[in-house]
């Protein structure tokens, strides 16, 4: 099996310190493995994306000496893929929903015991429209429907390996899922939402190592379990430490004093950039 790993960047906003530290460190691991770096486009929202950030993206990149191999990959160019493994594996797992992120948010904080629990996608959502009624996918208004994961509390068990530094196996089960992260939303009125796209994109381009960011570690039990229910492989993880701000905020790509692009005009080398983010040693 070839070692393969992955970037996935939306071209929403320039690039800053924290996705350097994420496409180097998974480009320098498959090149050490003897593997292979894929690019991906996460361009799901249009109404967010620009052509001037996707090509900033390749600009960046490139200065970086990274490289990849095959096509890039746009997500934009796959909603029909997306759609099929909805209505197809999914359909089963799905149910439509109305509600707004303020529905979802006065639904949660009703007169009850304790605050709301919040999942890596805000409230977990309370089940205002949970249903086992099985959906009409052939006359689904696609550009007007929510589409949630149905997930029950025992339905089954699952895991997945962390590699590198702090390389354990993490087990979960669906009880603890409902509890904590809940029937997280798979398509977004008109496109597929990041947990779906993600999981079969990886799927799609056999991505057998996934290394991003540990703010992204709750988002792994989505994806491991919608790999179960689909049937493909569950790659290997890794969560690597967060770029900060000097108040030690995660960066944001509202940092644009931080940006890749920034340094580069600066005239810093690619090396004292990896000294910065900790890649190389001073």
């Amino acid at each position: 099996m070839i070692f393969k790993t992955r970037f996935a960047p939306s071209p929403t906003g320039p690039l800053h310190l924290g996705h350097a530290y994420s496409a180097l460190l998974a480009h320098d691991t498959a090149r050490a493995n003897g593997g292979e770096f894929h690019l991906r486009i996460e361009d799901l929202d249009q109404s967010r994306v620009r052509p001037e950030w996707e090509e900033l993206i390749y600009q960046d990149l490139e200065w970086l000496g990274i490289s990849w191999d095959g096509p890039v990959l746009r997500q934009s160019e796959r909603m029909d893929i997306y759609r099929q493994t909805l209505s197809g594996p999914l359909a089963n797992h799905v149910f439509s929903c109305r509600c707004n992120r303020r529905d979802i948010i006065e639904a949660a904080n009703a007169p009850q015991d304790g605050e709301p629990a919040m999942g890596p996608d805000g409230v977990v959502y309370p089940g205002t429209c949970a249903t086992d009624i099985a959906l009409d996918f052939t006359n689904l208004p696609w550009s007007d429907v929510n589409l949630r994961l149905r997930i029950t509390p025992s339905q089954f068990k699952f895991s997945f390996s962390e590699m590198g530094p702090k390389a354990r196996d993490y087990h979960f089960d669906t009880a603890s899922f409902s509890r904590t992260i809940g029937q997280v939303v798979l398509w977004r009125r008109g496109y597929a939402a990041y947990h779906l796209a993600s999981v079969v994109d990886d799927a799609a381009q056999g991505i057998t190592h996934v290394i991003r960011g540990l703010d992204l570690f709750e988002a792994t039990q989505i994806h491991v379990v919608l790999q179960r229910l689909l049937g493909v492989p569950t790659p290997k993880y890794r969560h690597h430490k967060l770029i900060t701000d000097e108040a030690g905020k995660r960066l944001a790509k509202r940092h644009d004093a931080k940006a890749i692009q920034v340094y580069r005009k600066q005239g810093y080398s690619v090396e004292a950039l990896r000294q910065m983010i900790g890649l190389s040693e001073p």
